[in-house]
Parts: C-alpha cells; structure tokens; sequence
C-alpha cells in the first residue's frame, strides 16, 4: 500500500492517466458496443467479461462472436486469431529492449500490448524523473480496465435497456471500414490497401463467402512480406536520395599545395 502513496507511483500514474485519457473514450465507447452486441445475441455478461480481460484484442473478440456462434474448429480459430494479431509479432520486436528491463512487469506488458498501448509506451518521450517500467505498467493497466469496463457495461445494460438489436453485428464491418478510411487519410502510400481489397476480392471469388478470410488473410500477408522493400516509405526514400546522388556526383575537392 506504501507503494501506491509514493512521489514515484503518484508521478508515474499522472502521466500514464494524461496520455491515456484519449484512449478512455475510445475504449469505453467500443466496448461497450462490444459487449451490448454479445447480449444480443444470447451471450451472458459473464462472456465479454471474461474474454474482454482475458482475450483483450478488440478486433479478435469481435471475430470470436462468430467463433463461438459456428460449428468448432479450432484449427480455424488458430489460424484466424493468428492472422488477426500477426502484428503484434513486430511490436513485440521492436518493444524487446524496452521490456528487458522491466523485471517482472514484462510479462503483463507483453500480454497487454495492443495497438494503442504499443503507441503511447514506444513514442512518448517522459522526464527522467518518472519511472519508464512503472509508467508503461500503468499504461497498460489503464487501457485494459478501459476495455474491460466498456464490454461488461455494455452487457449490463443490454439486459436493462428495451433496445432492437437488429443489424448491430454491422458495427463489426463500420468499424473496420472505418479504419481503413483513416488509415487511407493519414497516408499517400495507398498500394498495401489496395493489394489487400484486390487479394480479398479474388480470394472471395475462389473460395466463397464462408471460406475466403483465412485465404485473403495468408495471401495478403505474404505479399506484403514479400514487397516490404518496395513498400517502405524509408526504404523508398533512401533508394531516391542514392539514385539522387548517382545522378549527381559531387566534385571531388581540389587541394592546393601550401607554399
């Protein structure tokens, strides 16, 4: 309890409270509709409470609504739950050196890690009198009451709120559509997108509706893996300013003897 009362946890948790906050809205709001949608379609509290703390990947606990709803498969659910949150494999590189020095903490800070709490814990820039282990902790933990929160007082509510559920499972397509067009906005490199319909569309030709994802999913990844170089904005940019230079030699200096 002493811990909880120091400068050093009060300092950290401040910080780890501010650069959160924004994600507080998100979180809630979202998990909330989380778990509203798992109450509308039969699904006790006790289900988004338990995945929402346990699975906490958001994308995939929405995929999970349809896991639980189909006939078991879990090599499907594998490869799917693989595929959704392959990308945590390159945060989890990149954060190595960070976490390496947390001591115990790390094993939360690795299971904890999504997209948001990846950002704030690998770019903030924090004084040197707040703990970097403590802080990235708090974070974490922050984020993950915000989701929990969100799902289960979606779920308490659906049972008290007199509301036609009808069509909500298309939150899950908005949601990822809406993403898509913010990721769009926030860069001219547009060819990953556009590879990735492209693939998703053939594969929806080839195999069907009901079997298409892991296909479109496998197909994109190793396309992308195979033409990162080329994708790259850094790579692109280094490539440009050595054809740049290639084009345009410097003159070599000339030295004049000293009398």
């Amino acid at each position: 309890m002493r811990s909880f009362c120091s400068p050093r946890f009060k300092k950290a948790f401040a910080a780890a409270f501010t650069c959160s906050l924004p994600i507080c809205a998100a979180f809630c709001s979202i998990g909330f509709s989380y778990g509203f949608l798992m109450h509308s379609l039969g699904f006790s509290w006790i289900y988004p409470a338990a995945m929402s703390f346990l699975i906490y990947a958001g994308s995939m606990e929405f995929v999970t609504i349809n896991l639980l709803l189909a006939p078991f498969s879990p090599l499907h659910a594998f490869l799917l739950g693989l595929m959704v949150n392959a990308r945590h494999l390159f945060y989890g590189i990149s954060m190595l050196e960070r976490y390496g020095s947390c001591g115990w903490k790390k094993y939360y800070l690795i299971f904890g890690m999504c997209d948001e709490t990846f950002s704030i814990n690998s770019g903030v820039k924090l004084p040197e009198d707040i703990d970097r282990p403590l802080f990235m902790t708090l974070v974490t933990a922050l984020n993950h009451c915000y989701w929990v929160s969100g799902a289960v007082a979606g779920a308490l509510l659906g049972a008290v709120i007199n509301f036609k559920a009808e069509g909500i499972e298309f939150m899950m397509t908005a949601l990822f559509t809406s993403i898509l067009l913010m990721q769009w906005d926030s860069t001219k490199e547009h060819r990953p997108a556009i590879l990735g319909l492209g693939l998703s569309f053939i594969c929806l030709l080839l195999f069907g509706p009901e079997n298409f994802v892991l296909p479109a999913m496998g197909a994109v990844l190793g396309t992308m893996l195979l033409l990162q170089s080329k994708l790259d904005p850094v790579k692109q940019a280094q490539r440009a300013a050595v054809q740049t230079a290639n084009a345009h030699p410097q003159p070599a200096p000339v030295l004049k003897e000293g009398r």
